[in-house]
């Protein structure tokens, strides 16, 4: 295989739609993981350091800059039904993406493979209206078909280990909130004691 674009050159319409897709998928996945990883960086922080707070007994209540303080001034009190809906919703929202991360990592491999058999099928083409086909003239063409695969398989990997370590960040928080929570309401019912 000489080179990208000696392999672009010889590629068919087909092949060049697959790997614009999987060009598509590889910034979209680094572009959500970057933004989601910020997001639920930042939100770790100020959980933490509520959770901390709450610890070490410096406030009786989470936070002003936490998730849970915004959903509990809104509703007015609090309760554990509504810590709970709180949660959930904190969590639904830092999640957003998690799932087009899962879906480019489950297809962009078949996405490659399809330009593949699509490459596959134009090689042999190619040498039916030829007078030999030795290895080498069949070599080149079956290599240059398989990058369509490689590059759907490289962007599975990248998107796959994104959406896992995002994963584990939204559970994390979920954590962090759940520990609150649990903390103001023990707090709440001492109180009323």
């Amino acid at each position: 295989m000489g080179s990208l674009s000696g392999y672009l050159s010889q590629s068919g319409v087909i092949t060049w739609v697959v790997l614009l897709v999987l060009s598509l998928y590889f910034i979209a996945t680094f572009w959500i993981f970057l933004y989601r990883y910020k997001v639920l960086r930042s939100r770790l922080g100020i959980e933490g350091r509520s959770l901390n707070r709450l610890l070490l007994g410096r406030s009786d209540f989470v936070s002003q800059d936490t998730l849970l303080y915004a959903y509990l001034q809104r509703i007015g009190s609090y309760s554990p039904e509504v810590f709970k809906a709180a949660i959930n919703d904190a969590v639904r929202s830092a999640t957003r993406g998690l799932t087009a991360l899962s879906i480019m990592a489950s297809t962009s491999p078949f996405v490659g493979l399809f330009g593949t058999v699509v490459g596959i099928l134009e090689a042999f083409g190619r040498l039916g209206t030829q007078k030999s086909a030795s290895l080498a003239v069949v070599a080149p063409a079956i290599s240059e078909a398989l990058v369509a695969t490689a590059a759907g398989i490289f962007v599975a990997i990248f998107a796959y280990a994104f959406h896992l370590i995002l994963k584990r960040k939204a559970f994390e928080l979920h954590s962090l909130l759940q520990s609150q929570a649990e903390i103001v309401l023990a707090a709440g019912d001492e109180a009323e004691e």
